[in-house]
């Protein structure tokens, strides 16, 4: 696989995705990826990361926005089209990095070091973590969880050909609930190393 590592964690709302990708930028030593990008980015081109911020993951408002001469006037295109150049600009100067989202399995597939993984979780599961780390009732978590998801999949497959979530698109999918974050997290170590030595 050669020594650059690129690793992409796609994830359900409520699944732990997160967690498993801050865990795995830990155990091998990587710098994470994810809101944060921005800051980098707004850092390079003298704006406020915040003003950015505001865009992230978010899919564009037709009534909003047009084509003037073949480029989008909206924001969250630009600001969707920084963050991809900015990822290929980094696998592109050889540097190994996690990264959470941002259609990285497909913007990043070219890169024979990418590792590509989407995280899932059972319903129940996803709920309860939800409950927990948002201090939710079980409705108004199972509801956060089906809008976050629906923002994600609407993001994704209009900067994609494939297809959220879709195993299809990923080199590995895992259901969280089943081993637990830990074990989890043990797994997919094991698994990115073995990728390492193939």
């Amino acid at each position: 696989m050669g020594e650059q590592l690129i690793i992409s964690v796609g994830r359900e709302f409520g699944s732990g995705g997160h967690v498993i990708a801050e865990a795995l930028a830990e155990r091998f030593g990587l710098p994470l990826y994810d809101h944060n990008l921005l800051d980098e980015i707004a850092e390079g081109k003298n704006v406020d990361g915040q003003s950015l911020k505001v865009y992230d993951e978010k899919h564009k408002i037709k009534l909003f926005s047009r084509k003037v001469r073949g480029h989008s006037t909206s924001m969250e295109d630009h600001v969707a089209d920084m963050q991809f150049e900015y990822l290929q600009k980094l696998a592109g100067e050889g540097k190994s990095f996690v990264v959470v989202g941002r259609c990285a399995e497909t913007k990043l597939k070219s890169f024979p070091g990418l590792v590509s993984i989407f995280v899932l979780g059972d319903e129940e599961c996803k709920t309860k973590r939800v409950m927990e780390r948002y201090h939710l009732g079980r409705e108004a978590a199972r509801q956060k969880m089906k809008k976050a998801d629906w923002y994600r999949k609407r993001y994704h497959n209009y900067h994609c050909a494939g297809k959220w979530g879709d195993s299809r698109n990923y080199d590995f999918s895992i259901n969280s609930s089943r081993l637990g974050i830990e074990k989890t997290i043990d797994f997919l170590e094991e698994y990115i190393k073995e990728r390492q030595t193939s």
